[in-house]
């Protein structure tokens, strides 16, 4: 019904308007429209280093003004060149061509101008309609009812009315965002909707690198924000969340993620959905692993098969004690981690080590065999991956190390 009213309204009153002005003004404000419409993605592009310059920092609130301000800029001129020729008309139909052809021209031009103006009507629907429908896509998925802002709540009304007269149809055929943008909001609605997928989403491969970086650890650690999602809270609270912030604004960070995320959206929805990643599954090696106690016992037995049960009870207790929070990672640009790894790789009498070190390097090979080069004076090691375990061996792993896949 809003869609209606609105359609509506801008009918009759350009209708009306282009009835008063005249075919030629109304007829330059067409090819403002037109012209305005074409440039004004492209063009709006352009703005963004004059946004940053006037502190707007907000990456959609640039990427909005944009284009906005250069349709607005460009009617703007074709409506300054439309009253300059309106005038020239206008002079000389007063002066120059007589009553009878003045008369004839004053009733063509105001009627031509309401058809015109019906014209720019049509258009100017359409427009607001994909920009409903631009916004809407996103704003719809991450919907929380009463807890969002009016101006929401509005938009996602408009949204579902646009839907709901068939618009939504013709807004689509002319929206000029590519597909990559509808994906990213089919993606951000099934990850604010579900908030368990987000510790799925944190083993893409993709993002593995990028889950281990500083900003998102002390994000995934924070109780206050865990419980905030769990509990549905609104997008804007989420956004305006001091941790996510210091996320949002570095526009580094924000390209970085950006251009990883590109490439894997249509794989990133299947693994989302499904556990399975038909882009990455074939390299075994990658994703988290978590110290396996038990298949490290079997690891140990056979590397020393005399051991006492009092030596394997030393080494259950040392690897229990030390090795709780070890774990392996390797990511899809070949970087390896091994993390919370002790420095002193054999157990002194079961006492656990507390000296625990991060070993980052680079994993390289294929099919489940793999060399793990340590460029910090650590050495080298082999992987080796059969199913869903993990085996590293080398000179400076002690007796070698067992993980599982983390699920």
């Amino acid at each position: 019904m809003t869609i209606w009213l609105l359609g509506l309204v801008l009918l009759l009153s350009l209708a009306g308007l282009g009835y008063r002005q005249g075919a030629i003004r109304v007829a330059f404000s067409l090819l403002g429209i037109l012209v305005g419409a074409l440039l004004a993605a492209p063009l709006g592009r352009l703005l963004k280093p004059v946004f940053l310059s006037i502190g707007v920092k907000n990456p959609m609130l640039i990427w909005a003004l944009g284009p906005v301000v250069v349709f607005v800029l460009i009617s703007a001129l074709f409506k300054v060149a439309a009253l300059t020729a309106h005038q020239k008309a206008d002079v000389h139909y007063k002066y120059h061509a007589g009553e009878l052809r003045l008369v004839l021209w004053e009733r063509l031009n105001r009627r031509l101008g309401l058809c015109l103006g019906l014209l720019n009507g049509t258009l100017y629907l359409l427009l607001i309609s994909m920009v409903i429908y631009s916004f809407g896509y996103w704003t719809v998925q991450l919907a929380t009812a009463e807890t969002d802002p009016g101006s929401v709540r509005f938009i996602n009304r408009l949204g579902r009315d646009l839907e709901g007269s068939g618009l939504n149809k013709a807004a689509a055929a002319i929206d000029p965002m590519p597909p990559a943008y509808f994906q990213g909001a089919d993606l951000a609605g099934l990850i604010f909707n579900n908030s368990l997928l987000e510790a799925r989403l944190a083993r893409y491969p993709a993002f593995l690198s990028l889950a281990e970086r500083p900003e998102f650890q002390d994000l995934a650690n924070d109780q206050a924000f865990t419980e905030m999602r769990l509990k549905q809270a609104a997008i804007r609270d989420v956004l305006d969340y001091p941790k996510v912030q210091t996320i949002l604004q570095n526009r580094d960070l924000l390209q970085t993620i950006w251009s990883t995320l590109i490439p894997d959206l249509k794989d990133l929805r299947t693994f989302l959905e499904t556990g399975q990643s038909p882009k990455y599954d074939a390299e075994r090696i990658l994703g988290r692993w978590n110290f396996d106690v038990n298949a490290a016992l079997i690891l140990l037995r056979r590397t020393k098969p005399n051991m006492t049960s009092t030596e394997m009870k030393n080494y259950k207790r040392f690897f229990l004690a030390t090795y709780a929070k070890t774990s392996f990672v390797a990511a899809t640009d070949h970087q390896a981690i091994l993390k919370n790894v002790p420095r002193v790789m054999t157990p002194a009498g079961g006492a656990p080590a507390t000296d625990l070190e991060a070993r980052p390097g680079q994993w390289q090979g294929a099919g489940g065999k793999y060399l793990i080069t340590f460029p910090s004076g650590s050495g080298e090691a082999a992987a080796s991956v059969e199913g869903d375990r993990l085996t590293l061996t080398g000179p400076t792993l002690g007796q070698g190390l067992a993980f599982t896949r983390e699920n």
